[in-house]
């Protein structure tokens, strides 16, 4: 346990970086450095674009290198790109800058959770993700909160401390990481000799022919949709454009569903010790149902329209609980020998695409002033992830079923690591 703690040490140190960035990047991009609002949502647009190259070849040289090593190199390769924005002086250098920086943080994603899977045994592994996911959102807010005093949006040089502390954080965690790695026996850090060897292209096929697989990738692909992909762009301009509440409420939303995943997640993780992982999916999808139907409710009760905003992100929260210790878990033990870190890439890849293409959605939909259509869609949006579920609870509770080609659709050894996660 003592790498696996190195490991929630090494994300939570990562996520103050980057959480001292996220917040400020598009005011300094279109005001500070007067490059407008064009080069600002390029620049984040080109952060996406690079997390979204990155994930697949990321989990491709997780399966073939030891994963340690993979992920403190994708560190250092973030650390590099965001000390590079402090020099980055013209709009082309800066969103060059961003693509890399976007590259680094995934491409050591998959690697990391396949550590945990390496690292923690079974009865833990709910814990430990936990754990990871409640230091990734502290050590976020922990950095939007100490960046809003270091840094000043009025000089063109005011984020270089914003900058710097990222750097300086990612090279920690690539530390961190490394110390933790080093410690590992070598059969901790090495597939089977007998492990199949597969490209991006293969996996994909194998996760198409693989009924499991495709349920799983619907639900990753619909509770990104859900809620993820809208909670730093949809939901805070339908809280300004349709209930009008004021960006302080959006920010103090913004601290409760921080706040509840804390303090809920240890507790939510013991309450469901005993649930199967899609069951569980099927809660989080639910949750989502609810929390878009509360925040329709509060269109139709102005007076408490930020009140219930609020609410709805504490909500959202506890089905994060939830969702953080469950998903990747589960992808990873439906994966085939040898494919689990370009599974698991592959997966962050249809996240990180689902993520970038959410903003586009709330604006075409909040722009043209269909707030109703924007709550509605993703109610849609959930209760698919909800019957996605559903149908692979089905699939794993029947062990013996098999596909038309007679390849069993998912044997009992992958159902007992299922259930026990």
């Amino acid at each position: 346990m003592k790498r696996a703690r190195l490991l929630v040490l090494a994300s939570t140190v990562s996520m103050l970086g980057w959480g001292s960035i996220l917040p400020y990047q598009y005011a300094y991009a279109a005001n500070t450095r007067g490059w407008g609002g064009l080069v600002a949502a390029s620049a984040a647009s080109l952060f996406s674009v690079g997390a979204l190259a990155a994930a697949p070849v990321g989990g491709w040289l997780t399966d073939r290198f030891d994963p340690a090593r993979v992920a403190v190199i994708a560190k250092v390769v973030a650390a590099v790109a965001v000390a590079f924005l402090i020099v980055a002086g013209t709009p082309a250098l800066f969103l060059a800058g961003m693509f890399v920086f976007g590259a680094g943080i995934t491409a050591g994603a998959p690697a990391q959770t396949v550590l945990v899977l390496r690292w923690v045994g079974s009865r833990d592994r709910r814990r430990v993700f936990a754990l990871v996911f409640t230091g990734q959102a502290v050590g976020m807010a922990i950095g939007a909160f100490a960046a809003g005093y270091l840094i000043d949006l009025k000089r063109v040089d005011g984020m270089w401390p914003a900058f710097a502390t990222a750097a300086i954080g990612f090279l920690m965690s690539a530390g961190l990481i490394g110390l933790a790695g080093r410690g590992a026996p070598a059969d901790e850090v090495s597939e089977p000799e007998d492990a199949p060897s597969a490209s991006v292209g293969s996996a994909v096929r194998v996760i198409l022919a693989t009924p499991t697989l495709r349920w799983t990738a619907a639900i990753t692909v619909t509770l990104a949709l859900g809620f993820y992909a809208q909670f730093e762009s949809g939901l805070p301009a339908y809280a300004i454009t349709v209930l009008g509440v004021s960006e302080r409420t959006i920010g103090t939303a913004a601290a409760v569903n921080c706040l509840v995943v804390v303090v809920l997640q240890m507790a939510v993780v013991r309450w469901t010790a005993g649930r199967s992982a899609p069951s569980l999916l099927v809660a989080v999808g639910s949750i989502w149902v609810l929390s878009w139907l509360l925040l329709a409710a509060a269109s139709v009760v102005p007076e408490l329209a930020g009140t219930m905003f609020v609410v709805v992100f504490g909500v959202f929260a506890v089905g994060e609980t939830m969702y953080a210790p469950v998903l990747n878990p589960l992808t990873a033990s439906l994966a085939p020998s040898g494919m689990v870190g370009t599974t698991l890439g592959i997966f962050a890849a249809l996240q990180t695409g689902v993520s970038a293409a959410g903003p586009l959605l709330a604006g075409v939909a909040l722009s043209t002033g269909r707030g109703s259509l924007f709550v509605g869609v993703h109610v849609g949006i959930s209760l698919v992830a909800v019957f996605a579920a559903l149908r692979l609870r089905r699939l794993l509770s029947g062990s013996l079923a098999s596909q038309p080609d007679g390849i069993p659709l998912v044997d009992k050894s992958v159902v007992a690591v299922v259930d026990a996660l």
